[in-house]
């Protein structure tokens, strides 16, 4: 789940880029009206031992959709992993920037995450600065179907761990977020959120270096991602 499969350029601005990791299938945050229709005639048109589980990736989803739409979101992912029970653990990740309009990103982070001994905030050193890692369990709209005869959406319980990275250069704070129904697997989900973070980063890896000599021979581009 630590391993990565591409780069991924963050949307609509491209000020920074990050690894999307192995399992990871990066989401469409505008897709159209027709489009998701399409998808949900593909849908029921599956299989009966496969539907069910493809339906609740759909609503998934259209959940993350929703809450995505009014945030400031660079990118967006939906992970699937085989667990040890023979089934699929899900999870998203989301990558956004939050402006500071001007003022101090890291005075701002502080204030907005709390400075007490006891608020569960934890340093990280990366390769493009200090991040502060924040980690909580909460109850939210679960990707499945209602109970029988019950109107309201079901909810279920998440592990949400965040990564806040506070760029002075930009008077901005780059967050990476993910979040998992597997709440027993939160150690591994930890590795796959750090793990990330420590791709971001300010230099395009599709620009050419200015250290290397030109090379018309078609040698390996650079990335600083391995």
């Amino acid at each position: 789940m630590n391993a990565f499969l591409d780069t991924v350029e963050a949307r609509p601005k491209p000020e920074f880029w990050y690894g999307l990791p192995y399992g990871y299938l990066q989401l469409d945050l505008h897709p159209s009206a027709e489009g998701i229709q399409e998808v949900a005639r593909q849908l029921s048109a599956l299989p009966d031992d496969v539907r069910d589980r493809a339906d609740q990736v759909f609503r998934l989803y259209a959940i993350v959709l929703t809450m995505l739409r009014s945030q400031e979101v660079m990118g967006c992912a939906l992970g699937m992993h085989p667990d040890e029970h023979g089934g699929t653990s899900l999870s998203v990740l989301t990558v956004s920037t939050v402006p500071t309009s001007g003022a101090n990103p890291d005075a701002v982070l502080l204030q907005m995450l709390g400075t007490g001994v006891d608020n569960g905030i934890v340093p990280v050193e990366l390769p493009v600065g200090t991040g502060y890692v924040l980690e909580t369990e909460r109850t939210t709209i679960a990707p499945t179907a209602p109970p029988e005869g019950q109107d309201d959406p079901a909810q279920g319980t998440v592990w949400q761990g965040t990564v806040a990275i506070p760029v002075a250069r930009t008077a901005s704070i780059i967050t990476v977020q993910l979040v998992t129904p597997a709440v027993e697997l939160a150690d591994d989900y930890r590795g796959v959120l750090l793990g990330v973070a420590r791709t971001v980063t300010f230099d395009d890896p599709a620009a050419p270096d200015p250290a290397e000599p030109a090379n018309d021979s078609g040698g390996d581009e650079r990335s600083p991602f391995g």
